[in-house]
């Protein structure tokens, strides 16, 4: 298991042990978490699992592909250099730790 570490608007950290190959906007969906609303199930289609990724450790996930990154210019808060669709992001053994930051809002 890969722990994936969400943080709240208000600071909170929210810890979860994710199977490998799970993606990151299901794993937040599963544990209830406010602030993804996931509107199209994980298809790359709504930009409403807009998460920002700890910067320091960018190098630890594969880059967006051509449909994320054109997503990504969709999103209701300001895209960042660590954005990414978090349905996109499919958990692996390197990314244990991982920080996720979710934005104030998601249309």
């Amino acid at each position: 298991m890969t722990r994936i570490v969400f943080v709240q608007l208000d600071g909170s950290r929210h810890e979860c042990d994710v199977r490998d190959g799970t993606s990151i906007m299901q794993t937040a969906v599963n544990a209830g978490l406010d602030g993804i609303i996931a509107e199209c199930g994980g298809s790359a289609m709504c930009a409403t699992c807009h998460v920002y990724v700890d910067p320091l450790r960018l190098d630890a996930l594969p880059p967006p592909d051509a449909v994320e990154d054109e997503m990504l210019d969709s999103t209701f808060e300001a895209r960042r250099s660590n954005s990414r669709l978090a349905c996109q992001l499919v958990v692996r053994p390197e990314m244990d730790g991982l920080m996720i930051s979710l934005p104030q809002r998601q249309a």
